[in-house]
């Protein structure tokens, strides 16, 4: 039986076609890619997908409804539509810091502008003022504010004061923002990681044009490189395996050798050539080529093949700590056991029937305590 492989355009153009020729290249006639086309979606059925490749149901709800469908019928949905609809950066570094993952202080702010259809009642459990002494004493100046859902460097904002901060955050309208701490770094790298297993470390430089933020060097070198380069990979398997992403990129920035985790909720990050290098642009493309032929051959008919994290698990199925078992005996063992009688003699057999010895035989003699 053929597996078919589907991907969902996103804005690029280079990505989708070079993935579609790689897994029709690796699949050897067993694994097919193509455009996933649409004409119609019925609640419950199963249009033939082994797995899809999302890149844009975070812009078209109609498209995540859809792609939620396919996975209920069995479709390897990349990334899960359903974990990716309930996630977001706050939770993300929460998360990050009960795995033990570094990331930056950080504070979540409550809308500038009521949501629609609310009043102030709606709002009754929100102290006013908030404790802005504490938040400004704990994050520092200048901060960074930033949407705690959303991605694509949108609504970004570097705060430089109290005043700056209330300016700009007038500005956000019904955003939910974070309020996190400049970490001035040495170093700065954006990483690719698939299938929760396959990582791409890239130096990255955030301050550059669009264009032009691959193009730099990593500044540490030699054996302090090398366990820099060890600790990144290692905090980005722990992040996605946590998160349950198959396709997902982390960025670190680097202070004082220590790398803290500043984005790694991007489950349809940037892989167009014209921006990530022809370099990078051809490790993604054979990975997530390599990754979707997994994914397809390990098909499983009518289960769940989507991916779902240590943390959604542990909390349907948290492990049970082994507790040592008590050396009990089965029955067949207990009458095999031999047990040792105790002899009585006879003058214990004579006390536990004769009367009283009392030189007083008119008083008895009182029972003795156990």
């Amino acid at each position: 039986m053929i597996k078919r492989v589907g991907i969902l355009f996103g804005m690029e153009d280079t990505f989708p076609w070079a993935f579609i020729d790689k897994v029709n290249e690796l699949g050897d006639g067993q694994v097919v890619a193509e455009p996933v086309l649409i004409d119609k979606v019925q609640q419950g059925i199963d249009y033939g997908y082994h797995v899809i490749i999302d890149r844009i149901s975070q812009e078209v709800p109609f498209y995540r409804a859809y792609l939620k469908n396919a996975s209920l019928m069995g479709t390897a949905v990349i990334n899960n539509p359903f974990w990716w609809s309930a996630d977001e950066k706050f939770f993300n570094n929460c998360l990050a810091m009960q795995i033990g993952v570094p990331v930056p202080k950080t504070i979540l702010l409550p809308s500038k502008s009521r949501p629609d259809d609310t009043t102030e009642k709606s709002f009754r459990n929100l102290k006013a003022p908030l404790d802005w002494e504490y938040i400004f004493n704990y994050i520092g100046f200048p901060a960074y504010m930033k949407p705690h859902s959303g991605g694509g460097w949108k609504s970004v904002y570097k705060v430089n004061d109290p005043d700056d901060l209330f300016a700009k955050h007038s500005e956000t309208d019904q955003l939910v923002m974070m309020l996190q701490e400049e970490i001035v770094f040495d170093d700065y790298y954006r990483v690719y990681c698939l299938g929760q297993k396959y990582v791409h470390i890239m130096p990255y430089e955030p301050r550059n044009e669009f264009h032009l933020r691959y193009v730099t060097e990593p500044k540490t070198t030699g054996a302090e490189h090398q366990k820099l380069m060890k600790t990144i990979h290692d905090y980005t398997i722990k992040l996605n395996q946590a998160l349950g992403y198959d396709f997902n990129t982390v960025e670190f920035a680097v202070r004082n050798g220590i790398p803290y985790a500043i984005d790694f909720c991007n489950p349809a990050p940037d892989a167009d050539i014209n921006s990530v290098g022809e370099g990078n642009f051809k490790w993604i493309v054979e990975h997530s080529a390599k990754l979707a032929i997994e994914k397809a051959l390990a098909h499983k008919e009518n289960s769940n093949n989507s991916s779902w994290g240590t943390y959604v698990q542990q909390c349907i199925a948290p492990t049970v700590q082994k507790v040592p078992k008590p050396p009990l005996k089965s029955a067949a063992q207990v009458k095999r056991s031999v047990v040792k009688k105790t002899p009585i003699t006879k003058s214990k057999a004579k006390g536990s029937t004769s009367k009283t010895t009392s030189k007083n035989p008119g008083k008895k003699t009182p029972p003795k305590k156990k």
